[in-house]
């Protein structure tokens, strides 16, 4: 049987292009941004940066330098609470992080997105060139979510999904996940003293399912749930994700050790989707719901075929034309995204059609697919 190591030796040795996701609970304790963990984690980053790699570094904890700075004690529960807190601490955040790679005479960009920046499709292609001009000039990205301008239907909702969509973006070789445990455990170790750290997982989408997440730390939103959810939609993509603790001394240092096993290895997916229908399925957040009968999903799934009208059963939701939608089987089990070449009005009327009569029920015929192979990820 496989191990970790069998894995992770390859891996790390064709990882030209590292995503760090740093979390919160990393940086930060009761008493605020721990700045002796900052320094520990730049000085090895800028060692791997040594090593002609490019690091895009996802980086949390903008808010807890905000409760720090002014002295608040719990977290926030309010949207423009947090932006406030989020507009004080990021400069904390950045100075700090400034201040120590400048010890190694290395440059670093702040990279601030909201959900829309990576859902436009031009904004998401103009975020694609800016870091590939940062990295080029051999500058390290410290990313992180917009919280000073975003409301809650543009919020990535945690940096774990943020880390995963950058890794997308830029094709990265590896996601690094840095967390407050040692890696996936089949039950919670903080509850659970007889719980057993998983190395290494080859199904993500079998294995996530069947494992229970813990509740977040107070400084962090997402627990082990969403870094799961991440490291599936890294996997889509072809991209492996490590999760690992990020408290020790030398993390950085083990993980890309390749004769040390840490954490939880997840491999990718052997049919990767391509860079267009990973954003389909990712990035936009679907306007409404269509379900099909069994004959168009299994043209669709098995066969690889667009979606007809022939096919459609329901439609559920109000959307334009090229909007997202999530595609549903005849048990209302989602199987795919799509971009809809109709809008649910006229799906409405053509349901059950075969394509030869949309024009004459609709008075035109855009396409006669619904969606298009091209425009449709299969989940």
């Amino acid at each position: 049987m496989a191990t970790q190591l069998d894995y992770k030796k390859p891996i790390l040795h064709r990882a030209r292009r590292v995503v760090i996701k740093i979390g919160s609970q990393i940086l930060s304790s009761q008493a605020g941004i721990e700045e002796a963990r900052v320094k520990g984690l730049v000085r090895d980053l800028a060692g791997l940066h040594d090593q002609q790699r490019d690091l895009i570094v996802v980086s949390s904890g903008a808010v807890a330098a905000g409760m720090t700075r002014l002295g608040v004690k719990e977290r926030p529960k309010t949207i423009p609470q947090k932006q406030a807190l989020a507009a004080v601490g990021q400069i904390k955040l950045m100075a700090l992080y400034e201040r120590h790679f400048s010890r190694f005479e290395k440059n670093v960009a702040q990279v601030l997105l909201t959900h829309e920046d990576l859902a436009n499709r031009q904004r998401y292609l103009n975020a694609k060139h800016t870091f590939h001009t940062l990295l080029e000039a051999s500058i390290i990205p410290i990313v992180n979510e917009n919280d000073t301008v975003a409301v809650e239907e543009m919020k990535f909702g945690d940096n774990d999904h943020l880390s995963s969509l950058v890794a997308t973006l830029l094709e990265a070789d590896l996601l690094v996940i840095l967390s407050d445990v040692q890696g996936v455990y089949d039950r919670d170790p903080r509850v659970h003293a007889d719980a057993q750290r998983i190395p290494l997982i080859t199904d993500i989408k079998g294995t996530a399912p069947t494992i229970s997440g813990g509740s977040p730390s107070e400084f962090g939103t997402g627990g082990i749930v969403t870094k799961l959810e991440a490291a599936e939609k890294a996997a889509a993509a072809g991209i492996p994700t490590l999760i690992t603790s990020g408290l020790q001394t030398g993390a950085l240092s083990h993980v890309f050790d390749p004769s040390a096993e840490v954490g939880t290895l997840v491999i990718p997916d052997e049919n990767r989707l391509t860079i267009r229908k990973h954003w389909i399925a990712y990035n936009l957040k679907p306007a409404g719901e269509i379900v099909v009968d069994q004959g168009a999903y299994d043209a669709v799934v098995q066969r690889g075929k667009s979606l007809l009208p022939s096919g459609l059963k329901e439609i559920h939701g109000s959307f334009g034309v090229g909007e997202c939608v999530r595609c549903l089987d005849p048990r209302g089990r989602e199987f795919a995204r799509g971009l809809v070449n109709y809008n649910a009005q006229e799906l409405n009327q053509i349901k059950g059609l075969h394509t030869s009569k949309i024009d004459k029920v609709l008075g035109y015929k855009a396409y006669d697919e619904i969606i298009h192979r091209d425009d449709l990820a299969i989940l």
